[in-house]
């Protein structure tokens, strides 16, 4: 399933175009900020999906009965760039746990690059779902990768695979390699610069939201 938030009219889609605005990606705040609202409205999306079960509370009046989430999610990220969008999932599973994969671009001599996890730090993903957030889907290959360390160290119930811009060519190598992933995104851009970066996209996100790495 693909969740592509531009299909649909809604205040969400605000805060892509600011994210995209050249103009106000200069205030980094407003782009953490941005990028946190995301993660809330794309948690609550996600919610809709879940599994719930039916108790009882006790008010002044008597007892009310709500049904509530059976069981809260894992939500992993991929440092550093997605640090804003899993603070936003957090605000809304507040209860969840939370996992963190550093990887990086590793360039070769001849330009082309491959990538290279360094460490994951997880709770037990044994039968648990998770959703897994990056802000750019650029070719796939580090969203792919990182998910696939996670599969083959757990058995995962279910994976939800969250961006908010993504290429034509990342949705592909998403769903060609991690078939039973369901995909939240902000939209969906058809180019690719040769250095990998998304056209029209927004830039580099990390950079964006916390400053040019050296």
């Amino acid at each position: 399933m693909i969740f592509d938030l531009s299909k649909t009219n809604t205040i969400a889609n605000t805060f892509i175009a600011e994210m995209r605005d050249e103009n106000i990606q200069k205030d980094s705040m407003r782009f953490r900020k941005n990028l946190q609202r995301l993660g809330e409205f794309f948690a609550y999306e996600i919610s809709k999906t879940l599994t719930y079960t039916e108790i009882e509370t006790q008010t002044p009046l008597g007892i009310a009965k709500s049904m509530v989430l059976k069981q809260q999610p894992v939500l992993a990220t991929i440092l550093r760039a997605g640090l804003p969008m899993q603070d936003g999932l957090l605000k809304v599973f507040d209860r969840a746990d939370c996992a963190f994969i550093t990887a990086y671009r590793k360039t070769k001599k001849n330009g082309d690059f491959v990538i290279q996890i360094e460490h994951i730090s997880a709770p037990d993903l044994e039968g648990k779902t998770v959703i897994l957030a990056d802000p750019m889907l650029a070719t796939g290959l580090s969203m792919v990768l990182c998910a696939k360390e996670l599969i083959n160290r757990y058995k995962i119930k279910k994976l939800h695979v969250v961006a908010a811009i993504a290429s034509t060519e990342g949705v592909k190598h998403v769903r060609a390699n991690l078939p039973k992933a369901d995909l939240w995104l902000g939209a969906i851009d058809d180019e690719m610069t040769s250095k990998s970066y998304i056209v029209p996209g927004l830039g580099d996100a990390g950079d964006l939201a916390f400053g040019i790495k050296a």
